[in-house]
């Protein structure tokens, strides 16, 4: 499984704080981690948008917007009202 980070989502990563971005790169660790070994892990919060959109949870808040063509993951958007204005205009 191959992935990338779109500049949307790094953009967005860096204006983070320490504590957020830890959290986020292991969320994002956590869903490699099922799409190889295809055990879920708790808390996780995968769930399918539409499409080939799906989204994790970073927290209570924050999520993790994603794509999938074949092998590759396309990190997209990270945030709660991005998300949800981006999902309007897809």
């Amino acid at each position: 499984m191959r992935y990338e980070r779109k500049r949307s989502f790094d953009r967005i990563f860096k204006k983070l704080n320490y504590g957020e971005q830890v959290t986020i790169v292991e969320a994002i660790d956590k869903l490699l981690s099922f799409y190889e070994s295809g055990i879920k892990s708790e808390g996780l919060g995968l769930k399918h948008l539409k499409d080939d959109l799906w989204e994790i949870r970073t927290s209570i808040r924050n999520r993790i917007l994603f794509s999938i063509y074949g092998d590759l993951i396309s990190f997209l958007l990270l945030g709660n009202h991005e998300i949800k204005k981006f999902l309007r205009s897809y």
